[in-house]
C-alpha cells in the first residue's frame, strides 16, 4: 500500500482525547513507520473530547475526500441528565442551574422528542469548533468571552428513546442526523422544550455512513496494524 495514494482509517476515539490528539497520533506513527517527516492527515468530522466512537481519519490523497466523508449521516447514542444544565451542555463544566422535573414523564419526553425529527434550526453551543471572527468558539468560551452563534439548518432523521429512568431523570437516546448536528445543543433544546433543563453525561458516535463503531480500530492497536500491513510512501 502506497500511503501517498491515500488511505482512510476508522478509529474508535478514546474518551478525553481531542480529535486533534487522534490525528496527531496517527500522523506520528505513520511518519515513524515510513521514515518521513511530513504527511497529510486529517479527520472527517470532529468529536468532542468527552465523546467516543467512530472517527474517520484520512491520510495522503484521501484528505481530498474529507468534505465528501463529512457529509455522511451520523448515528449517536447519548445519555442526558434532565433537570440541570452546564455552560458546555456536557460534563466539561459543572452544573450551573437546576430545574423542576416532577412534571416530566416518559410520555411527555416522547412527545417532545418527536418535535425534533425532521428539518430543524439549531444554534451551535458556545463550546464548539464553529469560528467567530476567525477564532474557534470554544477558545473564546473557555476564556470567559461571550459567544453569539447563528442558527444552522440540519436534519434529524430519527430519535429513539432507548431508556428513561424517572427516579434519576436520566434518559438514553439514539439519534440519526446530518452533518453539523451538535448533540449537546440537542440536549439543551430538549431540556428547554420540557420546561426544564438538560445536559449530556455520555455520548458515543456509533456510525458514520455505513461504518459502525464495531468496525473501527482501537488506537492502541494501530502500531500492531502498521507492523502487519506493508505500507510505502512514494510520491509521483
Amino acid at each position: 500500500m502506497n500511503i501517498a495514494d491515500g488511505h482512510i482509517f476508522y478509529f474508535d476515539k478514546p474518551y478525553q482525547w481531542t480529535s486533534f490528539n487522534l490525528v496527531a497520533k496517527v500522523r506520528r506513527q505513520l511518519c515513524l513507520k515510513l521514515g518521513i517527516k511530513k504527511l497529510k492527515v486529517g479527520h472527517a468530522g470532529t468529536l468532542d473530547p468527552l465523546a467516543t466512537g467512530v472517527m474517520v481519519v484520512c491520510a495522503g490523497r484521501a484528505t481530498k475526500r474529507i468534505n465528501e466523508l463529512q457529509a455522511h449521516v451520523k448515528e449517536y447514542v447519548a445519555t442526558l441528565q434532565l433537570g440541570a444544565t452546564t455552560p458546555s451542555f456536557d460534563l466539561e463544566k459543572p452544573i450551573d442551574a437546576t430545574f423542576p422535573t416532577s412534571h416530566i414523564t416518559r410520555e411527555a419526553l416522547e412527545a417532545v422528542l418527536r418535535r425534533f425529527v425532521g428539518r430543524i434550526e439549531q444554534v451551535p453551543p458556545s463550546f464548539s469548533a464553529c469560528k467567530v471572527d476567525g477564532h474557534r468558539a470554544y477558545d473564546l468560551a473557555r476564556k470567559g468571552r461571550e459567544v453569539e452563534l447563528q442558527p444552522k439548518v440540519l436534519v434529524i432523521s430519527e430519535i429513539e428513546l432507548l431508556s428513561f429512568d424517572a427516579s434519576s431523570m436520566q434518559c438514553t437516546l439514539r439519534v440519526v442526523c446530518s452533518k453539523g448536528t451538535y448533540i449537546r445543543a440537542l440536549a439543551r433544546d430538549i431540556g428547554e422544550a420540557l420546561h426544564s433543563g438538560a445536559h449530556l453525561t455520555a455520548l458515543r458516535r456509533t456510525r458514520v455512513g455505513d461504518v459502525r463503531v464495531e468496525d473501527c480500530m482501537q488506537v492502541d492497536d494501530f502500531v500492531q496494524w502498521l507492523e502487519e500491513h506493508p505500507i510505502t510512501y512514494t510520491q509521483e
